[in-house]
């Protein structure tokens, strides 16, 4: 064990687990003020259940003994085997390790409720977010990292390009569908009621991403450095192309714009940051930045209501980073690694084509039979009255503000 790679993981634990808050601000200033405490409710309350069901049997249907590289086994259920003995393949106790995965395992469902936002009952998305953890995010989880199919192939995902980020990105795209619109969606404005909330939630989101990045080296080195750097510059970068791209298409630079892009830069750098270099940060954020911009204005044009634009920001970027590792890896950064394209290993680029198609195909056809059984079973919206009285009232009981 090695005491400062312990330390480093357990201050980057706390830093993704600040990222759900984070989310929760973020999203709840884009919602209208009659839905801002549910908003909120869906993120919080998954620090709690998805903590819970974590520790209980998902660590290991994630992370123990592989079953025929599709999931894990029950070997640690209850935490058991996850102790103070060093994590094989690191310097690091187990329990730091369960620790620090367990907070990606919160953050992920909270991502895709923003797609769902004002107008799913509690009561499905409690179920909904039970059914997913267990058969969605355990599954690939294990395929990526936990010694599952695509780890074996060679496919990388350094930090949730696939776990992540595509993988919430696909669900918010089939929850969006099958929950269906907003009521008035199309022929009224939903204007975000608190935008200052939303820089607050993204500046939070932003500090936190360096722990998700970094920390998921699990030693504190070189290549934890490099995935510090090209975070932030992802960051930076898809922020400034996001505004800039708006800024020529609309006439108008806006702080949402500003956040979006950062949020698709940081999104599309994460499978990547253990492997790239920051000049290829760069490039892959500012990349990010109009395309996910893109995504976010062709919903409209497809005719989905994602309420706070999961897909085009997260699925699209998910997918752009994912390939973007299969360009740019270089073993100079990371020698554990691989070489990309454009370091002589075309082959590298055909494990992420693969690992995205699976990716997608899966949790899309779980998803959708997820949710076709609870809409059949108990219903997965709101009635009419409920929504436009607001979901806060209708569902909670309560009111964000009082004036």
């Amino acid at each position: 064990m090695n005491a400062a790679d312990t330390a480093f993981v357990m201050a980057c634990s706390a830093l993704v687990l600040l990222m759900t808050p984070g989310l929760a601000i973020f999203y709840g200033g884009l919602t209208r003020s009659k839905n801002v405490l549910s908003t909120m409710m869906h993120s919080f309350f998954l620090m709690g259940l998805a903590s819970v069901l974590w520790l209980v049997y998902v660590y290991s249907l994630s992370f123990g003994t592989d079953v025929a590289g599709v999931i894990g086994g029950l070997n640690h259920f209850m935490g058991a085997g996850a102790g103070a003995d060093v994590k094989e393949g690191t310097t690091i106790p187990h329990n730091v390790f369960l620790t620090f995965q367990g907070m990606f395992v919160i953050i992920t469902p909270a991502l895709i409720s923003g797609a769902f936002a004002e107008r799913m009952k509690f009561s499905s998305f409690v179920i909904f977010m039970i059914l997913w953890i267990t058969l969605v995010y355990a599954p690939i989880c294990h395929w990526v990292w936990g010694g599952g199919w695509l780890q074996k192939l060679g496919c990388l995902d350094f930090a949730g390009g696939l776990v992540v980020h595509l993988n919430c990105g696909i669900a918010s795209l089939v929850a969006a569908l099958m929950v269906g619109k907003r009521k008035g969606y199309g022929t009224r404005a939903f204007i975000p009621h608190n935008l200052t909330l939303t820089l607050l939630g993204i500046g939070l989101l932003w500090f936190g991403w360096f722990g998700f990045n970094a920390g998921s080296r699990l030693a504190a080195d070189a290549v934890a450095g490099n995935a510090f750097l090209v975070t932030h510059m992802a960051a930076a970068s898809g922020a400034l192309s996001w505004v800039f791209a708006e800024w020529i298409l609309k006439e108008k630079p806006t702080t949402l714009g500003l956040a979006s892009g950062a949020v698709a830069g940081l999104g599309s750098i994460t499978p990547a940051s253990g492997f790239v270099g920051p000049g290829a940060a760069l490039i892959i954020g500012a990349v990010a930045g109009v395309i996910c911009y893109g995504g976010v204005l062709a919903k409209d044009k497809l005719g989905y209501d994602d309420s706070l634009d999961v897909v085009g920001i997260h699925g699209v970027g998910g997918v752009w980073g994912t390939l973007a590792t299969g360009l740019f890896a270089s073993k100079l950064i990371n020698a554990d690694g691989a070489d990309g394209l454009f370091y002589g290993n075309a082959s590298l680029l055909g494990l992420q084509v693969v690992g995205v198609v699976a990716t997608i195909v899966y949790c899309a056809v779980v998803t959708g039979v997820i949710l076709l059984v609870i809409k059949a079973l108990m219903g997965l919206r709101v009635t009419d009255e409920e929504e436009d009285a607001g979901v806060d009232t209708s569902e909670h009981g309560e009111t964000a503000y009082s004036l």
